[in-house]
């Protein structure tokens, strides 16, 4: 399995079979690039492997209508949206889907998962890789919650965390939200994941151009088994 970082919340992952695409909505080029993801989509469309693209939801730092051209350029493209996503244009190989849901395409199994903002998280089999993409799904404690907001998110959080759970399947990589924006609870939601889910490999995202919070996620969780990657600028490598 390989996997690369592109933006915010943004991943290709490639399979023996496959490239998977999450949460697609912008490409930002920085001097420290380890590739130029217009070219890598380039490659993708030239290559016989199958094209899965995922939108969690319908926000606009998760969704942008241009993947829907994709298609025009590889006949094996395959999409995987969350229902509250709108579409105005007829597009072929277009999954939608909610929450506590099983899709299954040709090699890909798809296990959906409630959210504690809009859409769904995924849980996605292939290729004998187990993947997991969170989409907005957090433990959003924001400092002016009030006690009634705070454990009314708790409450959802950790009851999605449970479902998760359930599945019982072992999550080779795990891409969720560490955001800075949430101040001194930034971890919280990422620290619950680990410790309750216990992923092979987490990769923080949902951060915008906050790299150092990835830095300080990573040392917070010192004492954890799971391989915790710190990004330092878009368009990385993770996995090669």
């Amino acid at each position: 399995m390989k996997a690369y970082y592109i933006y915010h919340s943004c991943f290709v992952v490639e399979t023996e079979n496959s490239f998977l695409i999450f949460d697609y909505f912008d490409d930002k080029r920085t001097p420290e690039d380890d590739f130029n993801f217009k070219e890598v989509l380039k490659d993708i469309f030239k290559s016989n492997k199958h094209l899965y693209v995922f939108s969690s939801h319908s926000h606009h730092d998760h969704f942008n209508r241009s993947i829907l051209s994709w298609s025009s350029y590889k006949k094996e493209t395959y999409y995987i949206l969350s229902n509250d996503i709108k579409l105005y244009t007829e597009v072929k190989n277009i999954y939608t889907v909610g929450k506590d849901e099983i899709t299954e395409i040709n090699n890909l199994k798809i296990s959906t998962f409630g959210s504690t903002d809009k859409g769904v998280s995924f849980l996605v089999e292939i290729d004998g890789h187990t993947i997991f993409h969170a989409g907005d799904l957090n433990w959003w404690k924001w400092s002016d919650d009030t006690p009634e907001e705070e454990k009314e998110m708790e409450t959802a959080f950790k009851g999605i965390i449970k479902d998760i759970l359930i599945k019982d399947v072992a999550i080779d990589i795990a891409f969720f939200p560490v955001d800075g924006r949430l101040k001194e609870n930034y971890f919280c939601g990422g620290q619950y994941f680990i410790e309750v889910i216990k992923p092979r490999i987490f990769v923080p995202m949902h951060f915008w151009d906050n790299f150092n919070i990835t830095s300080l996620f990573k040392k917070s969780q010192a004492t954890t088994t799971t391989n915790i990657i710190e990004l330092q600028h878009n368009n990385q490598i993770i996995i090669q």
